[in-house]
């Protein structure tokens, strides 16, 4: 597959770009320490700024390959990061790529969240050959998948207690869109 890296997109309201040093402190005040956010996921909320930092540095030396796909969300407003967005994993074979999210309680339920990952599979499909993106989440959180709904992605099925998060084992949700529907004009925006 051809990659293209992260690299900086614009909507609206948005800016997605690579993560820097400066973004621990916000990254961990706006969502990285908080358990809502974390509830459906895999990871722990952080504890404190050094989690928050080691994760980031983590980040940004995986920007030299052009594989990582890592956005910080930044809301024009605040000039600051408000959630993250990023290919969490990828098969070379097939051409498909999987995209996780998360983002601040303070800003759910305001279309960020729609805004952010219909920018990303636009960005993906024109500058990557992925063949398939695909989106998972926890079946008791299905206002995600209403974000990946407003974005073209189409309900697949659902993969029962195929995951285990921060609620325990979880039947998980699956929705695609293929490059061919994309191009047919049934993402959400370009």
């Amino acid at each position: 597959m051809n990659h293209a890296g992260t690299q900086s997109v614009s909507t609206d309201r948005l800016i997605l770009r690579a993560f820097t040093s400066q973004d621990v402190e916000p990254a961990y005040r706006n969502w990285c320490n908080d358990a809502e956010v974390s509830h459906f996921l895999t990871w722990q909320p952080h504890s404190n700024e050094d989690e928050t930092r080691s994760i980031i540095e983590s980040w940004i030396h995986s920007y030299c390959d052009p594989a990582s796909y890592q956005w910080a969300i930044e809301l024009r407003d605040i000039e600051e990061p408000v959630g993250s967005i990023s290919v969490v994993s990828i098969d070379e074979t097939v051409g498909a790529m999987e995209i996780g999210y998360c983002l601040g309680k303070r800003w759910w339920h305001d279309g960020l969240m729609t805004e952010a990952l219909s920018a990303v599979v636009s960005y993906l499909f024109a500058h990557t050959d992925v063949n398939r993106i695909c989106a998972k989440h926890d079946v008791r959180n299905p206002r995600s998948g209403h974000v990946m709904k407003a974005c073209g992605l189409s309900f697949e099925g659902t993969l029962r207690q195929a995951a285990l998060c921060n609620v325990g084992l979880s039947d998980v949700s699956v929705y695609s869109i293929l490059r061919s529907e994309w191009e047919d004009g049934r993402q959400f925006m370009r």
